[in-house]
């Protein structure tokens, strides 16, 4: 089984030409998208940069609080993904559902003005990711339904550099600020607030509403049954597509592809170590001042940046599971380089590097595979379905190995993480590998009568 079916289904309309695949190679409504994406990674990643340091300089968090700290910082918006994708694809408005979760999330910004206590933080930043939780699958969904599906990948690349853009632009954004404000901590909450409310602007204005299938013509799996509603004088109303219900949700693990693939995101995301963590240990191994350290996102963000949208290119040419499983061993090489490496001046740049490769082979390289197994009508449930199991997997990861730091210290936490990361790749490539061909029956023999 690949990680996506390459192959055209029956019925299928051929192919269009390559001139015509480069016009239509990036949708509208996934530049507006992006754009919304890359307003709001601004806000979000400016707060980011600064909070492992803020909770473990600032508020004298250990580790283990940290690693706590920052596993349901993520595990909430896993466990909401389900709810917004669900909902989504229950309402039929993708915009609607998306736009309640960057509102939500932009809402929470001016909040952390006023919490300056681990308690109240730990409150603001789950509101956060709520809001966050809420809007990945429906975005994600918005993407998939305008953009064929021999340019998925391109689609998610495109998103993901400009997302990264704001990613790239956020931690320089806190950096100025820490470096000319008085209070500066609270100046950076208070601008990433401005930003996010623009951000929900953008997303009003611009983003359509519409969500359809780009490729018209035959229905690669059968349609949905639809209601009758009929009026008072016994005409027929118009046909209504039945809702969406939860029964349906819980049958998209019946697909074998979307089954393997929710398994795989699991295993690996259980020995990904969160970005903090991998910029504290960075900080720890080469003795970056603090100063710096809101800089080290940065690295990651421009590798991603110019290596989404080829990636994902890429990934739409040889095969989606190939330019998978590459992004996780280069995650591999960059544990190792921190666990083993001599102090060169270059070694931080060669970390990060490697750090944002992973997220380039991978980052919009796994929900254009789940795109192509799941129907258009549960494609946000489908695309929560996977991005859950995901998140949650990295959420026990964050505890995990915020206690293993605290127990054992830095080596042996990130060598049982790597040993893991080895381990669960592995399983991942038996698990997607390509499947057998069938093979041909054979032919009858027309000069043979009767039965065997």
């Amino acid at each position: 089984m690949y990680l996506a079916d390459r192959s055209a289904p029956a019925g299928a309309k051929p192919a269009p030409d390559r001139g015509s695949v480069r016009a239509a190679a990036v949708a509208p409504t996934v530049l507006a998208l992006g754009t919304v994406s890359l307003i709001t990674d601004i806000s979000s990643e400016m707060v980011t940069a600064v909070l492992p340091l803020y909770l473990i300089a600032g508020l004298g968090l250990s580790p283990l609080g940290f690693g706590a700290l920052d596993g349901v910082y993520n595990g909430v918006s896993a466990l909401v993904q389900l709810t917004g994708g669900h909902l989504a694809d229950r309402v039929r408005n993708h915009k609607l559902v998306a736009g309640l979760g960057y509102g939500l999330s932009a809402l929470c910004k001016p909040l952390l003005l006023f919490a300056h206590s681990l308690g109240p933080i730990s409150v603001v930043l789950t509101l956060e990711r709520t809001g966050k939780g809420l809007r990945t699958a429906p975005r994600d969904a918005l993407i998939s339904l305008s953009t064929p599906p021999e340019l998925q990948g391109r689609a998610f690349g495109v998103h993901r550099a400009m997302d990264t853009t704001g990613a790239l632009l956020g931690p320089l954004a806190a950096f100025l600020i820490l470096s000319v404000a008085v209070d500066g901590y609270d100046a950076v909450f208070g601008v990433s607030a401005c930003v996010a409310a623009l951000g929900v602007v953008v997303l009003v204005l611009f983003v359509p509403s519409g969500d359809g299938d780009p490729r018209p013509g035959p229905r690669t799996r059968p349609p949905r049954p639809t209601r009758q509603r009929t009026s008072d004088d016994g005409a027929a109303a118009a046909e209504r597509p039945a809702p969406v219900r939860l029964r349906d949700a819980l049958g998209l693990l019946r697909l074998p592809r979307l089954r393997n693939l929710a398994v795989c995101a699991v295993l690996l995301g259980l020995t990904t170590v969160s970005d903090a963590f991998v910029y504290l240990l960075l900080q720890r191994r080469t003795g970056i001042g603090d100063q710096w350290f809101p800089l080290l996102p940065l690295g990651t963000a421009a590798v991603f940046l110019l290596l989404a949208v080829p990636a994902g290119a890429l990934a739409d040419r040889i095969g989606r599971r190939t330019v998978f499983l590459t992004g996780h061993a280069l995650l591999l090489a960059g544990y190792a380089l921190l666990l083993w490496a001599p102090d060169l001046p270059a070694l931080p740049y060669l970390v990060l590097a490697l750090h944002g490769m992973f997220y380039a082979a991978t980052d919009g390289v796994l929900p254009a595979a789940v795109a192509a197994t799941v129907p258009a009508e549960l494609r946000a449930t489908g695309l929560a379905l996977v991005g859950t199991g995901q998140a949650l997997a990295r959420f026990g990861c964050s505890l995990a190995f915020g206690a293993a730091w605290t127990l054992w210290g830095t080596g042996p936490a990130l060598a049982a993480a790597a040993a893991g990361l080895l381990c669960c790749a592995a399983v991942a490539g038996f698990v997607l590998r390509p499947a057998a061909p069938a093979l041909p029956l054979p032919l009858p023999d027309p000069n043979r009568t009767g039965s065997p």
